[in-house]
């Protein structure tokens, strides 16, 4: 890393076309201490790094010599790698994104697929754990949200009803989404794939909010109205019957 952080500092002064003295005087230190950088005998002080990022005009990453966009791939490629097993086997997936975990401590995409594969039923300590880690590093509302929503299901699990409201709390009531408004804003192809993805979105939802309705019903005792949802959730998905993409929702169909 010293020898990485120390060539960057050199490259960049050089494309930029100023003296060690110049740089030095920029952020107010010695010309020496730039020398001793650039020759590997010395460390930026941390404080200086953001100094340093900020004259560069650079991120802190770069300037350390991290490829933003090849490690974005890099982690893009574990997520799809452990996507192929968490079906049929999480523990393996699980293994994959802890092993990601150990190259990109605490990325945000790497915790926030693991939370998918841990069964915060039967795990929900464990599941807390995770998702308030991941709360504490992500600056994505999108994944912090996701986060919450695995809070709130673990604390159930473990009768914690306060906790649980309390997580869901955090997360805005919205009545629209990027992509219902993409449909109605756009035109061609934008409008046909913001629209198509929403629809099959939508389609889970519904049919999702049908099964936990046919649950409360059975749970009051009132049978036939749980056997009326789930026959009206049959309804929905054989009139999407002939679409590839239905055969997705099998497990919607066995429970119904």
């Amino acid at each position: 890393m010293d020898i990485l952080i120390g060539d960057k500092i050199k490259e960049l002064r050089k494309s930029h076309g100023i003296t060690q003295e110049q740089l030095a005087e920029a952020i107010g230190i010695s010309f020496q201490s730039v020398s001793k950088w650039e020759n590997h005998i010395a460390l930026p002080d941390i404080t200086l790094v953001p100094s340093l990022a900020n004259y560069f005009e650079v991120t802190c990453d770069e300037l350390f010599g991290v490829n933003l966009m090849e490690t974005k791939a890099q982690i893009a490629s574990i997520c799809a790698e452990a996507d192929k097993y968490r079906e049929f086997d999480p523990e393996k997936s699980r293994m994959i994104l802890e092993d990601g975990l150990k190259r990109y401590p605490d990325n945000d995409i790497l915790l926030n697929n693991l939370l998918y594969v841990i069964d915060y039923s039967s795990n929900p300590d464990k599941t807390i754990g995770l998702a308030n880690r991941l709360i504490d590093n992500t600056d994505s509302s999108e994944v912090r949200y996701d986060a919450l929503r695995f809070l709130a299901y673990a604390y159930s699990c473990k009768g914690d009803t306060v906790s649980s409201v309390a997580a869901l709390e955090q997360i805005p009531e919205i009545y629209f989404t990027k992509l219902s408004e993409l449909a109605f804003a756009q035109t061609g192809k934008q409008k046909y794939d913001a629209a198509e993805k929403q629809k099959w979105i939508s389609f889970e939802m519904l049919l999702q909010m049908m099964q936990k309705l046919a649950e409360c019903y059975e749970a009051d005792g009132k049978n036939e109205r749980a056997i009326c949802e789930t026959e009206r959730g049959l309804k929905l998905i054989s009139a999407l019957e002939g679409n590839s993409k239905i055969d997705g929702f099998a497990n919607y169909r066995d429970f119904f």
